[in-house]
């Protein structure tokens, strides 16, 4: 597919551009809502019980998910993070010097990516900005076929919600349908659907 995606990774440059590494340098607009997802994508881990685990922050922007472990005391879990954007990759690593960053684009041929036993992607899916909903959804799907090779265990993301009262033309409404079909039939029949958290998106944790 052409990389009409990137569009979406600049997007994100211009946000930390203007507002620094901040909630609102990676686009979410209440920073009240931020631990709330923090946490229900970590909660793809909850069957772990006090194993030593890798995790893959894909989409990492500046480490706030990391953060946000760290001042939970989840000392289990073994970090790292992946960014498209090397903007976002060298405030990461400035901050974190002892976490394994990767500046790479999965989509790329010829990556070289460990296996990690969880993957999550906040906010990879949740914009498409000027992308027709078409591109956006053949991009998720590549990027999920892609993921899931690197995934041992399980994987976590979220979309927009379709039941909404009203839909943003630069948001990524995914219809449980459409998502239910592709997982079945390609990814995994083994996934959990979460839409309890009281936001107007869902997430989704696939396992092997």
């Amino acid at each position: 597919m052409s990389k009409k995606y990137l569009r979406i990774i600049a997007h994100y440059e211009n946000c930390l551009d203007r507002y620094g590494d901040t909630h609102r340098g990676v686009d979410w607009p209440k920073e009240e809502d931020v631990d709330t997802r923090y946490q229900v994508m970590l909660e793809v881990m909850e069957k772990e019980t006090g194993r030593q685990c890798s995790l893959l922050d894909l989409g990492c922007g500046t480490s706030h998910l990391y953060e946000y472990m760290l001042k939970q005391g989840l000392s289990t879990i073994s970090y790292s993070g992946l960014d498209l954007s090397g903007k976002f990759i060298e405030v990461a690593k400035k901050k974190f010097p002892e976490n394994s960053y990767y500046c790479l684009d999965l989509l790329d041929t010829n990556i070289t990516l460990p296996v990690f036993d969880y993957v999550v992607m906040n906010g990879v899916f949740t914009e498409k900005r000027e992308l027709a909903y078409e591109e956006m959804l053949l991009y998720f799907k590549d990027m999920i076929r892609k993921v899931f090779a690197h995934t041992r265990v399980g994987m976590a993301f979220n979309v927009m919600s379709k039941q909404v009262d009203w839909e943003r033309d630069d948001l990524f409404h995914l219809p449980l349908d459409t998502l239910a079909g592709f997982l079945t039939r390609e990814i995994s029949r083994n996934f959990v659907i979460r839409n309890d958290y009281g936001l107007y998106e869902y997430t989704t944790y696939i396992y092997r």
